[in-house]
């Protein structure tokens, strides 16, 4: 098990490498109802070079991946039942503090003791001592080369960059997975950011749109142009006001750019 510090440059670098093949905050979001295996919206499969890549739509930021035999929970949040049936996780990625993102009531009900949590500083400070032992901690621009993948962590924030902002720049990680062939962006909260803005050659995106934590929907979709990723799914889409209009999002983001894959499906299932 490596880690090796990557500039960002070169993290751009590395992507461009690859071909693409287009296809509670505890004060801050409003809680998602917790929905169950039942109400799960069906999973995704993508094709890559080590079989297929199965995405399952969880709840909110909530995401569980898995791929050539390993399982990757994103943010694992909203209840153990909205997990069940799923395979325990070799890996959890966290990308923040906030409660939608670091669950510790969810966590403890989850079949986590052979999990690599991967986090940074601030997520680790705030996780119960019986998950240290399992902690790597990852700050932006540094890489993980572990169990057949890679993680990097890169930046994730608000704008304008504040000392009161809910999402301070280098607190969180957005995540890319480098997944044999094939890179996938985990946004985290973050607003349109220039270094959003620079990715290249992402496969799949999970891309967040939830005022007033992240971004609206046309900040989205302008970020989304911006980098191209051949598959986006809108997560992450619930604010104050209820679910952001996805459906405005694929619609701009496709009257500029036909070849993006903009998949919505339902990340609040139990939802009225």
């Amino acid at each position: 098990m490596k880690s090796t510090l990557l500039l960002t440059p070169l993290l751009v670098a590395t992507l461009a490498a690859c071909t693409v093949q287009p296809p509670t905050q505890t004060t801050a979001t409003a809680t998602p109802s917790t929905p169950g295996p039942a109400l799960r919206a069906a999973p995704d499969q993508i094709a890559t070079k080590q079989g297929p890549l199965t995405v399952q739509p969880i709840t909110h930021g909530s995401v569980v991946l898995s791929w050539n035999g390993k399982t990757i929970y994103v943010d694992p949040y909203g209840g153990v039942p909205a997990y069940a049936g799923l395979a325990a996780p070799d890996m959890v990625l966290i990308t923040d503090i906030h409660g939608d993102h670091l669950d510790e009531q969810t966590l403890a009900g989850l079949p986590l003791d052979k999990a690599l949590f991967v986090v940074p500083q601030a997520v680790a400070d705030k996780l119960p001592a019986r998950y240290q032992a399992q902690v790597r901690v990852l700050g932006n621009g540094r890489q993980l080369d572990t169990l057949g993948l890679k993680v990097a962590a890169i930046p994730m924030y608000n704008l304008p960059e504040t000392a009161d902002s809910r999402h301070p720049k280098g607190r969180g990680n957005g995540y890319i997975l480098h997944l044999g062939d094939k890179h996938i962006y985990l946004s985290g909260d973050t607003e349109d950011i220039a270094e959003m803005r620079a990715l290249q050659n992402i496969d799949v995106a999970f891309v967040c749109m939830n005022l007033p934590y992240t971004m609206d929907v046309q900040q989205a979709a302008q970020g989304v142009l911006a980098f191209k990723p051949g598959i986006v799914y809108p997560y992450h889409y619930r604010g104050q006001d209820g679910p952001s209009d996805v459906a405005s999002f694929k619609q701009t983001v496709n009257a500029a750019n036909k070849k993006i894959d903009v998949r919505l499906r339902n990340w609040y299932p139990a939802a009225k």
